[in-house]
């Protein structure tokens, strides 16, 4: 076995097709990266409509929140 460093590359090894991560630079920007469950994923095409599903479910939440937990969150 021979030694090698950290960053060689093994022979073995063929990134000559490889590509970048097109979600790389979000990801970067401090992204949270949730990950759903196979049959909730299945209702959401895209995270465009995760994310508009998850506002209106915020909505519901602020609107039936006690005034007393909106006070308590408040302060």
């Amino acid at each position: 076995m021979r030694g090698t460093d950290a960053d060689d590359i093994l022979p073995e090894y063929d990134f000559s097709r490889g590509r970048r991560n097109k979600y790389a630079a979000r990801y970067a920007e401090g992204s949270n990266v949730v990950v759903l469950d196979p049959d909730v994923a299945a209702i959401f095409p895209n995270a465009a409509e995760v994310n508009a599903a998850l506002r209106a479910l915020a909505g519901v939440i602020r609107r039936h929140r006690s005034p007393r937990a909106r006070s308590r969150r408040s302060a």
